[in-house]
């Protein structure tokens, strides 16, 4: 197929599976390649700067040193978070690293919705503050990058390096789905990568301050965000 053929709505089922079959045969950093020399500068990575997003920037960076990172900055995550950024700045001063900021501020979003709005509605905050700025970052974008790894949990099981998105109506590439946890790590340490320190207090995966946790021994590595509540997943990733 034709790099310019390549878009969401014109893509059948059949093609999705021939591509996945070929990339079936290559290594992560391949499949980046593959995913640039198709979309090139059409093509962006949101990154959350948990532990795979750190692997996946590292690889990027060896690809396309001046790709197109954004960050969804609910402004609601923990000072880690931040810290971390900042770190992988340092590192790779080539990434275009964009902080995506929602359209209400936290008290704007209080005003109109009530207070805290994580608790008493939390897909609706999620929405607002991630859903919504990365539908405008990824405007224009013909596909986007991101960590899922199939391990991660049962909704992410069947993940596929390239994937028809519903929700954002793009091509979503995820280069990471056959990664172990303990692969990532091993990754980490071998490269002496920048991570979130939270990590090593028992946060495997890492939201919003307000709806995150540690996880405990025995947990899943999910079990940790909107604990207590039916909520899975931020909405990113589901149609």
């Amino acid at each position: 197929m034709h790099d310019s053929e390549w878009n969401y709505a014109q893509l059948s089922e059949e093609a999705y599976a021939q591509v996945n079959q070929e990339l079936s045969k290559m290594d992560s950093i391949e499949v980046l390649k593959w995913a640039y020399r198709t979309f090139g500068d059409d093509l962006v990575y949101a990154c959350s700067f948990g532990a795979e997003g750190i692997v996946l920037v590292d690889l990027i960076s060896k690809v396309k040193r001046n790709a197109r990172v954004v960050f969804l900055d609910t402004h609601l995550h923990f000072p880690e978070t931040y810290a971390c950024i900042e770190r992988v700045r340092q590192k790779y001063p080539g990434l275009s690293i964009e902080m995506a900021q929602p359209e209400l501020t936290l008290e704007e979003q209080a005003v109109r919705y009530g207070k805290e709005l994580w608790g008493t509605n939390p897909d609706l905050c999620c929405r607002l503050r991630k859903i919504v700025p990365l539908e405008k970052a990824l405007k224009g974008a013909r596909a986007w990058i991101s960590g899922l790894r199939r391990e991660q949990s049962p909704t992410r099981a069947a993940a596929q390096f390239v994937n028809p998105d519903q929700r954002f109506r793009s091509i979503k590439i995820c280069p990471l789905i056959h990664w172990r946890w303990e692969d990532i790590w091993n990754y980490i340490r071998i490269f002496q990568l920048p991570y979130n320190e939270l990590h090593d207090l028992d946060y495997p995966s890492i939201g919003c301050a307000k709806c995150t946790r540690p996880v405990k021994a025995g947990e899943d590595s999910r079990a940790g965000r909107w604990g207590g509540s039916h909520k899975k997943e931020c909405g990113l990733h589901t149609p």
